[in-house]
């Protein structure tokens, strides 16, 4: 979808949900890398052109500009999943989908538990 590149039909019909978190991930921290190299320019050209930079208080990159993602959290990707948590998610799709089979088998209605 959009800039991630993937057609909208096979993002929403035919990828696992655990693939879409994959992808997800993927790209927000693609975009991390980003933003910090610009981070990382705009210090350099700032400590040019600036005497007293470290008068100020700016000795990294991070002291001039801190992202969200930098700062603590209780969470340790921001809001997306931990690996576990993907794991687990499979884990259960996987014994719904083998439930489903097996009803489906012996002829029963394919209602959820």
């Amino acid at each position: 979808m959009g800039e991630i590149g993937i057609d909208r039909d096979k993002y929403l019909y035919e990828l696992p949900y655990w693939e879409i978190l994959l992808i997800a991930r993927g790209y927000s921290h693609r975009n991390r890398e980003m933003w910090s190299a610009v981070r990382w320019a705009a210090f350099n050209i700032m400590s040019c052109s600036m005497a007293n930079l470290k008068e100020a208080g700016i000795h990294r990159p991070t002291d001039l500009l801190q992202f969200p993602w930098e700062k603590s959290s209780s969470l340790p990707h921001g809001n997306m999943p931990s690996d576990d948590e993907i794991a687990e998610a499979q884990r259960i799709i996987q014994e719904e989908n083998e439930r489903l089979a097996r009803e489906a088998q012996e002829g029963k209605p394919q209602d959820a538990k």
